[in-house]
């Protein structure tokens, strides 16, 4: 058998051993794993945060309402009890402490206004009148819809 030719030689050309280079690349899938895990945290915990004081809201059928700023909360309790964000007003101080909890052009903030299912109608009559009186356009009355169909 003769050595040299083709098939004999000392080294194989199609195979060369690779050489271990170090990884110039971030690997960003775990990255982007650990993000959405915190989106879907964020989502879920960021309404809860919006409340203050606790109100059995009514049950309603309608829509929720889409906002771009970030609102005023008013709070009206099953006694009576006026609550502009988790502070206890009186009447005659709410549109003053609406527009302190506003800031700059608060009359422009979507104001909500939760209010208990049992509270006076009068209660949140007078609260809605003064804050619509005042120059407050965006007012919402805040309910759950969520057992709506439920309830006869």
């Amino acid at each position: 058998m003769a050595m040299g030719g083709a098939g004999g030689g000392g080294h194989v050309r199609g195979r060369r051993r690779a050489r271990k280079r170090p990884l110039s690349e971030i690997n960003v899938t775990p990255l982007v794993d650990v993000m959405l895990v915190l989106l879907i945290i964020f989502m879920i915990s960021a309404p809860l945060l919006t409340t203050g004081v606790e109100v059995e809201l009514p049950k309603t059928e309608a829509s929720s309402i889409d906002t771009s700023s970030e609102p005023v909360t008013v709070s009206i309790k099953r006694d009576g009890e006026i609550y502009v964000g988790e502070t206890q007003v009186r009447f005659d101080d709410l549109v003053l402490s609406v527009a302190r909890e506003g800031g700059p052009g608060s009359r422009e903030k979507p104001v909500f206004v939760r209010a208990d299912g049992r509270a006076p109608y009068q209660a949140v009559a007078r609260v809605m009148a003064r804050l619509s009186s005042e120059g407050f356009t965006k007012l919402n009355l805040i309910t759950d819809t969520s057992a709506a169909s439920g309830e006869g």
